[in-house]
């Protein structure tokens, strides 16, 4: 199963459980302790978005999920997450495990900003008694290390950019400009709509203050690499307000209430057969009662938990990240547009996220680029309509397209 080419980086404090909120969300192993810098090389594995698959929708009994996994009438669409070292404030200076983790996390689309909720990990990342360090300024200087790691290396090389601009060689600095911030993910247009909002010329960029470039960086943060705030440990009661402060403080980055160790436990135990448990449900069902009273015990709360937060939250971080911050839908490309089947006669088997607004033109091109430069129109398969080039792609269509020599 290949991933949608979404790249979340999950980034936070050290010690706040980023790598057991990894874990949860990829059901891969990776080192969980209770020290700082037990991450010590990036761990990437798929996660996955969870929607209601289309199949339902249109009556279908079942569909044939390719690229993708249907349990129970819902699509799992796997998406790469990436996991580095837990930062510590000066990260950006070399601190800890310095740039080469934060490096790693240049082209991502989208951060997950773990954070611990129940403010028992110091700035250090040094456990603390619970509600003693405060998770809106842990959230400030995680924040204040990517733009600095983000200003210290698009500064390096400033000087130059300077000094061909005073010698007339600079002949398009905002172009020159968007090449140098490229290994960010960063585009000409995004670097364009970000002077224009600060209102600097063309040729006022190279006669930028430091405090401007500075400004002119955290614009380009906040334009291509925005957060999810995944509080975590909200299982802890000193928690519960801290979640609400964070929400008042960064009105405009959404915060999803979060138990890492509550989604792991309930699927080691849906394994067991213990409970009936799909990732992303709002609450589960005791299957068979334990005997074991302190599992019983943490069953009982974590069904509190879940209720108070509907879900564990980390499936519905994933589900933030990409259809409320990158504001993605999921499209379903099909080539028999009467039975909602490919060539091999499977039931609706892949489904694609686009960016919302996408045309039918760029889905033929995300699926090849030669159905794309022989474009001739597509059909929507729940309407049996033909659209044009043009026609702006809804969530959950399903579409066939048809191209110069491939008539249907």
């Amino acid at each position: 199963m290949e991933p949608t080419g979404v790249l979340i980086g999950v980034v936070g404090k050290t010690n706040v459980g980023k790598s057991t909120f990894f874990t949860a969300a990829t059901d891969i192993p990776v080192p969980i302790e209770n020290r700082p810098f037990v991450t010590i090389e990036p761990n990437v594995g798929i996660g996955y978005a969870r929607k209601k698959c289309v199949h339902v929708e249109l009556g279908l009994p079942r569909c044939d999920a390719a690229n993708s996994v249907c349990i129970e009438g819902y699509r799992y669409i796997p998406v790469k997450l990436m996991d580095v070292a837990g930062l510590i404030p000066g990260a950006h200076k070399g601190r800890g495990l310095g740039n080469k983790f934060l490096d790693d996390l240049r082209r991502s689309d989208v951060f997950l900003l773990v954070v611990d909720a129940s403010g028992s990990t110091d700035a250090e990342g040094v456990p603390v008694p619970p509600g003693s360090y405060d998770p809106v300024e842990e959230v400030r200087f995680v924040i204040d290390e990517i733009d600095q790691w983000m200003f210290q290396s698009i500064k390096s090389d400033w000087d130059r950019f300077v000094r061909l601009s005073q010698v007339g060689a600079l002949k398009d600095p905002a172009g020159e400009f968007a090449q140098r911030v490229s290994g960010f993910g960063i585009t000409r247009a995004q670097v364009e709509e970000a002077l224009a909002k600060l209102k600097i010329s063309d040729s006022e960029l190279p006669k930028l203050s430091e405090g401007d470039l500075f400004r002119l960086v955290q614009t380009l943060r906040v334009m291509t690499k925005p957060m999810v705030i995944v509080a975590n440990k909200a299982d802890v009661p000193s928690s519960e307000k801290n979640v609400e402060r964070l929400r008042a403080s960064f009105p405009g980055t959404p915060v999803v209430p979060t138990s890492a160790l509550a989604e792991v436990l309930l699927k080691r135990l849906a394994k067991q057969g213990v409970v009936s448990y799909l990732p992303g449900d709002l609450g589960f069902r005791v299957r068979e009662r334990p005997q074991d009273a302190k599992l019983l015990k943490a069953i009982e709360m974590i069904g509190d938990l879940m209720n108070r937060m509907k879900g564990t939250g980390v499936v519905q971080s994933i589900n933030v990240a990409l259809f409320d911050v990158l504001k993605l839908i999921a499209v379903y490309p099909v080539e028999d547009f009467n039975k909602f089947t490919d060539r091999q006669g499977r039931v609706l088997p892949d489904v694609l996220l686009v960016p919302k607004g996408a045309t039918a033109r760029e889905l033929a091109y995300r699926i090849h680029t030669e159905l794309g430069d022989t474009f001739l129109y597509a059909i929507n398969a729940k309407t049996k309509q033909r659209v044009g080039a043009s026609y702006v792609l809804q969530d959950n269509d399903v579409i066939k397209v048809v191209a110069a020599g491939a008539r249907g």
